[in-house]
């Protein structure tokens, strides 16, 4: 059986370059605006700012993902390139986003970055994207009760993980269909001017 829980490539974990793409969505922006907005908001996730944004802000560029467009400076401030989303570039995070929402992860700090930026998706999209999280936790809540059945001779205390593991997943499955349901009834309100 194919495991649920496949680990993403070292491209989609990167959530500094996740950080700028989704920035972007809502226009041009500098790297230093947005390691400001990074630092403002808490973005925890997002870690070795400001250096993190910088790099990330190279890559994505020489990727084509997003360009520059121009400068600014203000005041006795340096001068600082403002960069723009590429088609590609808004492709890409939308991609990224549906991915890291849709995918059980061990490290669950690549699912707080995909929720931190599900407004990205459009409403159909992020509803998907939760229905096959819902999905591949059903599958991993089978998979462990499976393994359970199948260690039934063994003393309970040795299984004690095995049944925490299964506690965790069923809590985290029973968390996205109430955000899938809510989303769904119009509950929970999607983003203002967008389907």
């Amino acid at each position: 059986m194919k495991d649920p829980k496949q680990e993403l490539r070292r491209g989609d974990r990167d959530l500094a370059a996740l950080t700028v793409l989704a920035l972007l969505t809502v226009g041009p922006r500098h790297p230093y605006d947005i390691h400001r907005f990074v630092v403002e908001t808490r973005k925890d996730f997002v870690t070795g700012v400001p250096r993190s944004i910088y790099h990330a802000v190279g890559r994505l560029e020489r990727a084509h993902l997003i360009e520059p467009i121009g400068s600014e400076q203000a005041g006795g401030r340096p001068e600082r390139t403002v960069f723009a989303l590429t088609d590609a570039g808004r492709a890409e995070v939308r991609r990224r986003v549906s991915l890291l929402v849709s995918q059980p992860q061990t490290d669950r700090t690549a699912t707080v970055a995909g929720l931190s930026y599900l407004g990205i998706l459009d409403r159909a999209g992020a509803i998907a994207a939760l229905r096959a999280r819902a999905s591949a936790l059903d599958a991993m809540i089978a998979a462990i009760d499976a393994d359970l059945a199948e260690a039934s001779e063994v003393p309970e205390i040795l299984l004690i993980e095995a049944e925490y593991e299964r506690a965790q997943v069923v809590s985290e499955r029973e968390w996205f269909a109430a955000v899938t349901a809510r989303l769904d009834s119009g509950d929970l309100a999607w983003m203002p001017g967008q389907a």
